[in-house]
């Protein structure tokens, strides 16, 4: 009987001991994760390489945040008009990717901006369009939930005159649409256009009239404060030792971002 008792105490003593070091290694083992949802349709802010993987200015941006708070970044491509439910349903922990904050102040927590961009139209350069006006009767495309979409809103006027107007699932096929001549025209950011012309040598122009200026941050879950303030105090820290413009000026050959100035 005495053996039984002493072979069932062992027992609990080794339960108890491996319960103590699996605490202890989830405590002190691997780190947490820091999960960045964009869209990887998006140059050059979130996008696939040639190489067949994720880069881009914003993806460096938060690789280094990730590496400042000992956290693994995690890069999580997700559907733009889906951004929400993925911050909800706690798929990702933050929405980073030329997100712009104008018209969404009260629908996430942001962190200050850190670039400041436009909304504009690009056109092929030898379709005779010069301003918004001369896009009345032609097909005009934009992004689902875009910044250049909401910018549209609020010129109820300029869309009505639109011979058409489509709703895209990204930029890539609204530029190779514009391309083929399906379309016209395509609103979207300044930032994006800019890049997509100057990489891939296209025969397009960005039309002088823009939609609307704007800035762009990070967005995470409505007042979930704690993870922005840190995000928000690493932007702060690579503004002021020189990383962010060093990230910069690799990707747009000069310092566009705004922190600390």
């Amino acid at each position: 009987m005495r053996k039984r008792i002493f072979f069932v105490f062992m027992i609990i003593v080794m339960l108890s001991s491996m319960t103590a070091c699996s605490d202890k290694t989830s405590e002190t083992g691997a780190k947490s994760t820091f999960t960045v949802g964009f869209d990887e349709n998006f140059p050059p802010m979130g996008f696939i390489g040639e190489d067949g993987k994720h880069t881009g200015f914003d993806l460096e941006l938060a690789a280094e945040v990730a590496k400042r708070l000992d956290m693994e970044l995690v890069l999580q491509p997700i559907a733009w008009d889906a951004k929400e439910m993925e911050l909800e349903s706690k798929n990702i922990d933050c929405v980073w990717n030329g997100f712009t904050i104008n018209g969404r102040e009260d629908d996430y927590t942001w962190t200050a901006p850190y670039m400041k961009n436009y909304q504009v139209f690009v056109v092929r350069a030898d379709a005779g369009i010069k301003t918004k006006a001369d896009l009345a009767g032609k097909v005009v495309a934009v992004q689902a939930d875009s910044s250049a979409e909401k910018a549209l809103e609020k010129e109820s006027g300029l869309v009505e005159s639109f011979g058409d107007y489509i709703r895209t699932p990204d930029y890539e096929i609204a530029l190779m649409d514009l391309k083929a001549g399906a379309i016209d025209a395509v609103a979207m950011d300044e930032v994006v256009a800019r890049y997509k012309i100057e990489q891939r040598d296209e025969e397009f122009v960005i039309l002088e009239e823009t939609l609307a200026a704007e800035e762009y941050g990070v967005g995470f879950l409505l007042g979930n404060t704690e993870l922005r303030d840190k995000v928000q105090a690493a932007l702060e820290e690579m503004a002021k030792d020189g990383t962010m413009a060093k990230i910069s000026e690799k990707w747009f050959g000069k310092d566009v971002t705004i922190i600390g100035k």
